[in-house]
């Protein structure tokens, strides 16, 4: 008797956990499919013109890419991510290098005057979307640093 309450207690759990997740459950679901995911600078790179930015600079770019507001996304149709990989354009992007576990990914970000495009590139895949972000548009990078 006592096993088929705590049988039916634990189906009881497991059907209310499926047909509403708690917050934290959603929200890790979420961030793992995010386009524009929020990235931890312990586990990135940044470079700029092929060089590494210094460990203050590369903190302070990645705190502003990820309080980067999300525009909009840019359709990318097959033959045509060469032109968003290598734009026609004189801006020199920053390069995001994030590795975790067995995963690399790989982010462009070009930053003009009224926005910035982002072009994220991980394993064969190519995503592009533009995001808004008055610090990111005025962030440089010292010349001291080589």
């Amino acid at each position: 008797m006592t096993w088929t309450a705590v049988l039916i207690l634990f189906v009881g759990i497991l059907i209310k956990m499926l047909t509403s997740p708690p917050s934290a459950v959603v929200a890790w679901v979420v961030s793992k499919y995010a386009l524009h995911p929020k990235l931890d600078s312990k586990d990135i790179t940044v470079t700029f013109n092929g060089k590494s930015v210094g460990e203050e600079e590369k903190i302070r770019f990645i705190n502003y890419f990820n309080e980067a507001n999300f525009l909009e996304r840019y359709h990318i149709f097959p033959g045509s991510e060469d032109l968003f990989l290598n734009p026609d354009s004189n801006v020199i992007p920053f390069v995001i290098n994030a590795k975790s576990k067995n995963k690399e990914i790989n982010f462009f970000v070009y930053t003009y005057d009224e926005h910035i495009d982002v072009v994220k590139q991980w394993k064969k895949k190519i995503a592009s979307y533009s995001l808004s972000s008055e610090n990111l548009q005025e962030f440089t990078v010292s010349s001291s640093k080589s």
